[in-house]
């Protein structure tokens, strides 16, 4: 039986869990790494626009900038997030690749914020 196989039994093989668990970790680290490259734009654009002029703490106003600004940006972030793999599982089915369950895959991205 070859490493990625499958076994023609209802027990999942060794080699099947392997491969379950290698996928896992793989959207586990895209999941987080999305995640980082996230807040640190948000960082980047939200603080640049609502505080400029950094001090020991944040004015109620620039408080309020930076939570409107985030939750926008976020926002904006899981629609282009959810077109993208809408997107790619057309294409994938196109090709008559497997089916790409768009759900799954934004739900993993999502939990990870």
């Amino acid at each position: 039986m070859a490493i990625w196989g499958s076994s023609s039994s209802n027990t999942p093989s060794p080699e099947a869990d392997i491969k379950t668990h290698l996928i896992n970790q793989v959207r586990q680290e895209a999941a987080v790494t999305n995640a980082r490259t996230l807040m640190a734009k948000v960082n980047e654009h939200c603080f640049e626009a609502c505080v400029p002029n950094p001090g020991t703490s944040l004015s109620s106003a620039e408080h309020s900038c930076l939570s409107q600004c985030m939750e926008k940006y976020i926002g904006f972030w899981n629609t282009v997030n959810r077109s993208y793999i809408t997107r790619l599982a057309n294409e994938r089915n196109n090709r008559g690749g497997g089916a790409l369950d768009p759900s799954s895959i934004q739900t993993e991205q999502e939990s990870s914020l």
